[in-house]
């Protein structure tokens, strides 16, 4: 399944910089985890890894974060 996982989400954040995927338990995050730190070791450049809710998590590299919200926005 990692290996899966290494190669389908690599494709996909080398084509755009970053990937949304589910993880509805620990393990899916747990797994979620190690593929970003192989893809980091891989490519040497850091794979961040961010919660985005309870159920998904977004896996991206530098400048491909989620970005604060503007001060000036309600």
């Amino acid at each position: 399944m990692r290996a899966v996982l290494f190669s389908e989400l690599g494709n996909e954040i080398a084509d755009r910089g970053w990937v949304r995927f589910p993880a509805y338990e620990p393990e899916d995050r747990r797994r979620l985890l190690d593929v970003a730190h192989r893809l980091s070791a891989h490519w040497g450049q850091q794979v961040f890894v961010e919660a985005e809710d309870r159920c998904r998590m977004r896996l991206h590299l530098a400048g491909y974060g989620t970005q604060p919200a503007s001060p000036n926005s309600h």
